[in-house]
């Protein structure tokens, strides 16, 4: 028999994790307490949870299960919720008429605080927001399995889905106000923005727009003078639409004398209208 470690439950939760890491698909893998430790392993990592069980410390488990901020008080409520999940569980299998389970919530709603605390104090991904949700006991996982536990074991089958969006609305981190770095306005109007499209812009979609600026003009981002040559960039590009020139001397030439010609005429048709 496998030695207890934390409780019960938890000893179960990552025995039949170990077990089912190769059937993903099966009923142990997608079950609640396999599922525990998979959320676990999202809002940290696998090595978090598995190494200290393996090495049989419960302080270097607990020690990585706080990193992120989250009390260690709460962490014994969750593993105390757990246990009382479970053994719940036991019972109801015995029973025809099952006992509800409020710990299915409880250990819910603390693992998605404490993916808020990871959030708050470290860097969460978009990905690894997504794969935390996906796990959670809602009708939007895409795990059959999990809706179907979620609709046989919840009161109410959203309870979790508004905990987790609540909770996600009111811990957003707020970034510091970036000023904006703008170029020579004449860059953007070459590119086709006004001043006022500028204006309207975050610091974020200036930046991207600079990024298209030094790509227009073949100016590496990387230059040390990159300021200096984009410039120089906009003084040829400036000349070069305001130069009244084909760029052959003779056809040039020609093109004067038809302009001096032009006006000639026209002065001739003025003075016959006068007089």
């Amino acid at each position: 028999m496998k030695p207890v470690y934390i409780n019960e439950a938890f000893t179960k939760a990552i025995n039949d994790y170990l077990e089912n890491k190769d059937r993903r698909d099966g009923v142990v893998y997608n079950s609640f307490l396999v599922v525990f430790i998979r959320l676990l392993a999202i809002i940290y990592n696998e090595l978090d949870i598995v190494n200290p069980y393996m090495i049989g410390s419960i302080e270097a488990l607990r020690s990585n299960l706080t990193k992120y901020g989250y009390p260690e008080t709460n962490i014994n409520k969750l593993l105390a919720e757990l246990q009382l999940y479970y053994d719940i569980e036991k019972n109801n299998a015995k029973l025809e008429i099952k006992e509800n389970n409020p710990h299915f919530i409880n250990v819910q709603k603390q693992l998605i605080d404490m993916f808020i605390a990871k959030k708050l104090n470290f860097h969460v991904t978009e990905k690894e927001t997504k794969e935390f949700y996906n796990l959670l006991y809602t009708q939007n996982s895409n795990i059959p399995l999990i809706v179907s536990y979620n609709y046989l074991t919840a009161k109410d089958v959203n309870e979790i889905d508004e905990y987790f969006q609540k909770k996600m609305k009111e811990n957003k981190k707020v970034s510091p106000i970036q000023e904006k770095s703008l170029l020579n306005l004449k860059a953007y109007e070459i590119i086709g923005y006004s001043l006022e499209n500028v204006n309207a812009m975050d610091a974020d979609a200036v930046d991207k727009l600079n990024h298209q600026v030094y790509d227009y003009f073949k100016i590496r981002e990387n230059a040390i003078n990159k300021e200096y040559l984009l410039e120089k960039a906009i003084e040829a590009f400036t000349r070069e639409q305001n130069k009244v020139t084909s760029g052959n001397g003779y056809v040039d030439i020609l093109l004067i004398m038809g302009i001096i010609t032009t006006l000639v005429m026209l002065g001739i048709i003025l003075k016959v209208l006068v007089f």
